[in-house]
């Protein structure tokens, strides 16, 4: 049974950095596409970017581009989302996910039901 765990939210000003780190274990990580949503109080669950199993084709929502990077390293079996510039939006849990899909962008279509998915993490940016 694959897991998932989000470590490395926090309090934040706007303006500073974070990174976030997802570790997936009971499955072949090498494999998976590997995606990080988020989900603001009152809001819809989105999905912030992705990354392929090889690491070479990267995915961002517009609204995060140029202040988020994702990464892997498939011997850890962790991704990372290193987030720049945070905003007050920018606060919400953020979680990650797999996907078999070959193009990150596919998983945009993800929704809560399609598990599994891990607690999450809290990131909150203040102003």
């Amino acid at each position: 049974q694959v897991q998932l765990a989000e470590f490395g939210g926090g309090l934040v000003q706007a303006g500073d950095s974070l990174t976030l780190s997802c570790v997936v274990s009971g499955g072949p990580f090498g494999r998976y596409t590997m995606g990080w949503f988020r989900q603001a109080p009152g809001k819809e669950h989105e999905f912030v970017g992705g990354i392929s199993w090889s690491g070479e084709v990267a995915y961002y929502l517009d609204s995060v581009k140029g202040r988020f990077t994702i990464s892997r390293d498939n011997a850890k079996s962790t991704v990372y989302l290193q987030m720049n510039t945070l905003k007050p939006e920018d606060t919400a849990v953020y979680s990650c996910a797999i996907s078999i899909a070959s193009h990150p962008g596919v998983m945009a279509t993800m929704t809560p039901d399609d598990g599994p998915w891990g607690r999450g993490t809290q990131v909150t940016v203040s102003s």
